[in-house]
């Protein structure tokens, strides 16, 4: 089971970076919740939906995967990402994502940490 939920977690990022949000949304489950700063608690489909669409400050990018840790029901992940936001300017950032499992090997939960600002 944790080769299906590395590979799980790559096509998160996958879908992500080609801007795929019905396979993001393929990802999680119903009821997921997102905890990312600088947002409310993002919780269920239609507001992931909502985030992908439109809310999210990225425009494009590639999130670049460096560590995956698996331990249990949880996923850790250690990356970098580069892109450009919506206003123009370029994005550079390291990240850490936690990422909590359901046993159906979908996402319940998805908690991001950033270590540099989104310039």
């Amino acid at each position: 089971m944790s080769e299906a939920k590395k590979a799980h977690i790559h096509r998160y990022y996958e879908a992500v970076d080609a801007a795929d949000v019905e396979g993001v949304l393929d990802i999680f489950t119903p009821d997921a919740t997102y905890r990312r700063p600088g947002y409310p608690d993002m919780v269920g489909a239609d507001a992931l939906r909502a985030f992908y669409e439109g809310e999210r400050v990225i425009e494009s990018g590639r999130h670049s995967v460096h560590t995956l840790v698996l331990e249990g029901d949880e996923g850790f992940v250690g990356g970098s990402f580069e892109g450009v936001l919506k206003n123009g300017d370029q994005a550079s950032l390291e990240f850490a994502d936690l990422f909590r499992f359901v046993p159906d090997g979908k996402v319940s939960f998805r908690q991001s940490y950033f270590y540099a600002p989104l310039v």
